[in-house]
Order: structure tokens, then C-alpha cells, then sequence
């Protein structure tokens, strides 16, 4: 099975130079070099995987991305000169899978690339013996469409919302610490900063509490981290 790429990176030889070398490796490679052509050719073709710059013309590589996890959970690898840990926790916090640094070797980019698929086979091989749905309270998340409803309505979620969710839900007595929660949605080292954690489920309970302010489904354990509500 050759994987289809979208390569989003402005740099004419560096572009040249992983297409190069990736189609060698059997990958088929489609690549854009600017913002606003990445999104016109994510929508016209399937991809496995996307490589992104974030330092492109006309539309920014964090656009792009928002852009993408609208309607896709596709994997996402952040190629990036911006290499400091804000930088990074705010690519991955907006929904990508992986974040390598320029400059970077072929080599590396190759490694991250098979990772990267190897967990998503994984994943959707495990999705494939899960229930089609899970329910509590009020709501019902459906795993094969990605979709949630809250009393027959549909509430719509980000990519890492809907995992962090999937997470209290299919692990309904269980405890877990922000750094926990990073490392299981995120598939990523935690760098301590928890913001992104604290981001994401300030904005879910947003979506699916009747009142934010005083959650049913999303609890705080005091000093340890989060824990779904009891619920039928």
C-alpha cells in the first residue's frame, strides 16, 4: 500500500529534497507550497499524512491546520524553525500529531512518518472492536463518524476534544492527571506546561455541561487532575 502525502512547505529545495527522498521510500507525495493552495488540495484528494510548515504565504501553517482539523483527523507533523516549547505545545495543542525541528535530517522525517501511521493503524484497528457508541448522561459519542449529541442534538467537537472525551467515557471510574490525559490524547512527551490540557477541557465542558461552572460530566479531583462524572 503506497500512503498518499500532502507536503505543505514554501521552500522550493527543501520541498524538492523530501518529496525526493519519500518517493523513494514508496510514499506518493502532493505538494503545495503556500496556505491557501494546502487547503484547496486537501479538499480535492484523500491523504494518509500531512507534513506542515508553519512559516507559509498566504495563509499561516496554524490556519491551515485549524482548517484541516475542522472536518479531518488525519495525522499532522509540524515542520518548523520555531522550535521553542510554546511553540510547540501550541502546535500540538491546536491538533498536531507530531512537531520535528529545522534542520532536520530525511532520515528523522522518515522515522516520525512510519510512527505516526503505525499509531493510526493501530487506533483504527482497535476503533474497529470498539462499541459504535458511547453513552452517558445525556450524551451519546459515536465512534465511527466522530460525532456527539447532547438529547438528540449535535454538539461539534475538535479532534482532541473528542479523544479527551473518548478517554473519561471509556474509562468512566478511572482518575487522570493533566499529564496523563497529554500523553494518552496528545501521543507525545509532557513538557509540564498545562495550558493545553486546561484549554481543551475548559472548552469542552463549555460544549456539553449545562453549566460550565458547575460540571457534571467533566470533575475536577483537587490536586490530582480530571475523573467523568457518575452519570447513568
Amino acid at each position: 500500500m503506497n500512503y498518499n502525502i500532502l507536503l505543505i512547505e514554501d521552500d522550493p529545495e527543501i520541498s524538492e529534497m523530501l518529496k525526493n527522498y519519500l518517493i523513494t521510500e514508496n510514499y506518493d507525495i502532493t505538494c503545495a507550497f503556500d496556505g491557501l493552495d494546502a487547503c484547496l488540495k486537501f479538499d480535492a484528494a484523500a491523504f494518509d499524512l500531512v507534513l506542515l510548515d508553519l512559516m507559509i504565504p498566504k495563509r499561516s501553517g496554524m490556519e491551515v491546520m485549524r482548517y484541516i482539523r475542522k472536518n479531518s483527523f488525519v495525522p499532522i507533523i509540524i515542520i518548523s524553525a520555531k522550535d521553542t516549547e510554546s511553540d510547540k505545545a501550541l502546535g500540538l495543542g491546536l491538533g498536531a500529531d507530531d512537531y520535528i525541528t529545522k534542520p532536520f535530517s530525511v532520515v528523522e522525517v522518515l522515522a516520525r512518518i512510519k510512527a505516526t501511521l503505525r499509531r493510526t493503524m493501530q487506533y483504527d484497528t482497535a476503533v474497529m472492536a470498539e462499541p459504535a457508541a458511547l453513552t452517558v448522561g445525556d450524551l451519546s459519542l459515536n465512534l465511527s463518524d466522530y460525532t456527539l449529541t447532547k438529547r438528540g442534538e449535535a454538539v461539534e467537537l475538535t479532534a482532541k476534544e473528542f479523544e479527551i472525551l473518548k478517554l473519561f467515557l471509556q474509562n468512566p471510574k478511572r482518575v487522570y492527571t493533566k499529564e496523563q490525559i497529554y500523553s494518552l490524547v496528545w501521543n507525545d512527551v509532557w513538557f509540564g506546561d498545562e495550558n493545553a490540557v486546561n484549554v481543551h477541557i475548559s472548552r469542552l465542558r463549555n460544549k456539553i455541561e449545562d453549566d460550565s461552572r458547575n460540571p457534571k460530566y467533566i470533575l475536577t479531583v483537587w490536586g490530582i487532575g480530571y475523573k467523568l462524572g457518575e452519570l447513568s
